[in-house]
């Protein structure tokens, strides 16, 4: 789908997660020229795509255009406050204020940009960078169908995209899937160490453990089976599957660790939203 915008986009940060929302873009085809982005310390890769492309960059906020179609907030949730005053002046009634920050709410933003303003929370992970993310996002009332619509287009270029009415979902969901990629990179870090005292040199256990989850991960994505069932696919009664699953799923083991650090971070999630 190519992405056609009413008025400019203006993309506030362009760290990691909004210069890959901002790749993903430019590839579906949004005419470079409506785009803004204000970055006082633009990465050397994001120059040089602006600089390529005919984008417009600046490191103040007074150059934002007044009446963009979307404001995207990607800037680390402890600068915010300072970032959204500036804004105030450029809103305009057809204006969507599409936030990917954690910790983050929807009342917060009203609170800074006004109850009338429309605007969209949403929380996308870290494979977005490859256009492999998934991201959940909530709507306050003054959100056209027209405005969700563009946000939907927006953050597809990152991946899949699933809303919720429920503004509160966003707490667990940064739990699951915002810190999950931290979680598949433990597991690997984690198997790599078990390889080397299993007996593997490093070199080894670390192309196993890379492309024994990475495979895992494909596979799982292909498939239409549940993730159980294929773990029951991969265990013979009595094998060797078997004998360490007996270890991960028994007491203490995994998928309680798993539950209580979800938890954990659920928890976090709601003291920042706070």
């Amino acid at each position: 789908m190519t992405l056609k915008l009413g008025g400019p986009l203006v993309l506030v940060g362009a760290g990691k997660m909004g210069g890959a929302l901002l790749t993903g873009w430019v590839e579906r085809g949004l005419d470079p020229a409506s785009v803004y982005i204000q970055d006082p310390q633009p990465s050397h890769e994001i120059t040089k795509l602006a600089k390529r492309t005919g984008m417009h960059v600046s490191g103040s906020l007074e150059d934002v255009p007044s009446g963009p179609s979307v404001i995207v907030l990607a800037v680390k949730p402890q600068i915010m406050d300072a970032v959204l005053p500036g804004l105030n002046s450029c809103i305009a009634n057809e204006t969507v204020v599409l936030s990917i920050a954690a910790g983050k709410t929807i009342e917060y933003f009203q609170r800074h940009l006004g109850a009338d303003t429309a605007i969209v929370r949403s929380i996308p992970n870290t494979p977005a960078a490859i256009g492999r993310g998934v991201t959940v996002a909530s709507a306050n009332p003054n959100v056209t169908a027209q405005q969700k619509e563009l946000c939907h287009v927006l953050l597809q270029a990152a991946g899949m995209v699933a809303w919720s009415d429920d503004e509160a979902v966003i707490d667990p969901v940064t739990a699951v899937s915002g810190s999950g990629p931290a979680y598949v990179f433990l597991l690997a870090e984690c198997l790599e160490e078990a390889g080397i005292a299993a007996g593997l040199d490093k070199d080894l256990a670390r192309m196993l453990a890379r492309e024994t989850v990475s495979g895992a991960g494909e596979l799982l994505r292909r498939s239409e089976l549940p993730a159980a069932e294929l773990r029951k696919n991969v265990t013979s009664p009595g094998g060797t599957t078997a004998a360490a699953l007996e270890i991960l799923m028994g007491e203490g083991g995994f998928e309680g660790l798993l539950i209580r650090a979800v938890k954990a971070a659920a928890e976090r999630s709601r003291e920042l939203s706070s």
